[in-house]
């Protein structure tokens, strides 16, 4: 589609062709999704605090944005092919830069989380579109190395997150993870429509299937509704149990919409690979674990351990050197001994980090981070970098080369929905854990029945439970460490189901994944970059 324009731009222009515009634009638009999801969750104390938010609606804070990303990927992928990319892509940075705003400026809980759900669609249009650019402008030849500068911007943008999350809660600045966006995208829409040609009208677009877009979100969101309510007291009411039936039926409705449309969104014949159903097992049920654990752990070490905003969101280099620095070596691993061992290992070695994040209790903060919660992050950050590259490359491996383009979205729409279904299983879980254990644990002081009602109330907030007034000092200081002792009761559930899932993915991946590496030549260009 832009291969002409690209040429000609190169031509003309041999110091700065278009390619180079549009890589420095999807480095820019990528990097605004990966900077804006790693950073809030650390800054989420800070805005439970400021926005006197609940359990609840932190979870819903995450998934606002998560769910409409998750189910509308591949969707926002056929709208960039029928309607143009460029025009697409721009239309997403837009959406997702004026939701931006509207979070930043968000003066309630309820029009934070709707502005979430407007990012969530603008990341949907966006997000597609920056490979997509990519493969449009680059030729094979140069494609490969475009696409690995924009994966370690993208490596290096997750990264920054957290400290910077971390640093602008500290500062009591939570709003500005989202106002950094402003200028991000400032720059990438004045390059979008100075640099870039506007697209050419395709000569036989291709049908979007908006009814399988529809069922999907439909579904995600009734179930992600209704698994939220449901821990609250009385949460299995009518509008819960419709949300639920809701869910399902729409789910179901997807399913045989897409084996009856002629231009599904998602055609299931692609899974007609063992290597790839495994593949995509593992990955749902791995990056549940861990998007699960990286929710509830910066509350953990904020509320509850005492550590600053940024020093929890330094906590996770450790992490993130591991990601990058085994990658490369994983990558290896999968190119002389196929995927089986590395999908077996790393999930292993994750799941017994998960487990290690259950051994602290109350700690006396910081100073013990080196032999309480260090081991944790070591584990879980060699699992990711063994397991990341050769996930991905196996799920790219797995389909004809002409469908490379349907297995990134894929790849990119599992570990989505893993982070969706994670905050709506693992967070009722931990909620419902949560306030029983702050009951049993406040049973023995004997509170006044008055006390102990408006404490259950409080236990919504989770480890941001305020103490009742009219508690003598010794009370009080009871009542705070039955708090964050209760609290780490629920992580513990939350940790362990995240290495129940790790460990059963690595169970499955050694099951059902080729233990053959993919004979030279054979492999699809690209993969090792994505």
């Amino acid at each position: 589609m832009f291969a002409s324009a690209s040429s000609a731009s190169r031509a003309g222009n041999p110091s700065w062709p278009v390619s180079r515009w549009v890589l420095i634009a999807s480095i820019l638009a990528s990097g605004m999704v990966f900077i804006d999801g790693t950073a809030l969750s650390v800054a989420m104390p800070a805005l439970q605090a400021d926005m006197a938010a609940s359990g609840a609606n932190l979870l819903w804070v995450t998934n606002g944005f998560s769910l409409p990303l998750a189910a509308l990927l591949l969707f926002g992928g056929a709208l960039g092919d029928c309607f143009g990319r460029r025009k697409i892509f721009i239309a997403g940075i837009a959406a997702f830069t004026a939701a931006s705003l509207a979070c930043g400026l968000a003066p309630s809980v309820p029009w934070l989380i709707a502005g979430r759900v407007a990012q969530g669609v603008g990341g949907a249009l966006m997000v597609p579109g920056a490979l997509a650019m990519i493969s449009s402008f680059f030729p094979p030849a140069e494609r490969g190395k475009a696409i690995g500068a924009w994966s370690a911007f993208s490596v290096l943008a997750t990264t920054v997150g957290p400290v910077l999350g971390g640093v602008l809660a500290g500062a009591g600045l939570w709003r500005g993870v989202f106002f950094i966006n402003l200028p991000l995208s400032a720059v990438a829409l004045g390059i979008l429509l100075v640099k870039i040609p506007a697209d050419k009208k395709p000569a036989r677009p291709v049908p979007v299937d908006w009814w399988g877009a529809i069922t999907v979100t439909l579904g995600l969101g009734g179930l992600t509704h209704g698994l939220i309510q449901w821990s609250k007291p009385g949460g299995a009411d009518a509008w819960v149990v419709t949300a639920l039936v809701v869910g399902v039926a729409s789910l179901i409705a997807f399913v045989v919409i897409q084996r009856t449309v002629r231009h599904p969104l998602l055609p299931f014949d692609v899974f007609e690979s063992r290597t790839l159903k495994g593949a995509s097992a593992l990955s749902l049920l791995f990056y549940m674990g861990f998007h699960g654990t990286l929710f509830f752990l910066p509350l953990n070490l904020i509320q509850v351990q005492g550590y600053s905003p940024a020093l929890a969101g330094l906590t996770q280099l450790p992490l993130m050197a591991l990601l990058v620095g085994l990658s490369q070596w994983a990558g290896r691993l999968v190119d002389r001994r196929g995927p089986r061992l590395p999908l077996t290992l790393g999930p292993a070695l994750a799941g017994a980090g998960f487990l290690l994040f259950a051994v602290p209790g109350v700690t006396a903060g910081p100073k013990e981070f080196w032999f309480t919660y260090l081991p944790g992050f070591l584990l879980v950050g060699a699992g990711l970098g063994v397991t990341a590259a050769p996930l991905s490359t196996t799920v790219m491996d797995s389909v004809p080369a002409q469908r490379l383009g349907l297995a990134s979205g894929i790849n990119s729409s599992l570990t989505r929905v893993a982070g969706v279904f994670a905050i709506a299983i693992l967070g009722p879980i931990v909620l419902a854990w949560f306030g029983q254990a702050l009951a049993q644990r406040t049973a023995d002081l004997h509170l006044p029945a008055a006390v102990a009602t408006q404490l259950q109330h409080e236990a919504a907030k989770l480890a941001d439970a305020q103490v009742p007034a009219g508690l003598t000092a010794e009370e009080t200081l009871a009542v705070k460490a039955a708090i964050k002792a209760s609290f780490v009761d629920a992580f513990r559930i939350a940790v362990a189901l995240a290495a129940g899932l790790s460990w059963l993915g690595a169970l499955i991946a050694a099951r059902t994944v080729t233990a053959l590496p993919v004979p030279p030549g054979t492999r699809p260009a690209g993969t090792g970059a994505h």
